[in-house]
């Protein structure tokens, strides 16, 4: 079960690797101003990590022993 919850985090990880990965060069925005997508992206990862602790729960539990 183990071996799962790290696949899982891996996909998950890559998945947002590659969602964040189309935005090149300086923003032109000023300092401290959230960038375009930036709630959306921030979902994303609350959504990921929610993920990745049910899996963590699932791989502790003894239902399937």
């Amino acid at each position: 079960m183990r071996a799962r919850t790290v696949a899982v985090q891996a996909v998950l990880l890559a998945a947002l690797a590659v969602g964040c990965s189309g935005h090149e060069g300086a923003s032109s925005k000023a300092p401290g101003a959230a960038p375009s997508g930036y709630s959306q992206m921030q979902q994303k990862v609350n959504a990921a990590e929610s993920a990745a602790a049910a899996a963590d729960r699932d791989a502790a539990s003894n239902a399937d022993r």
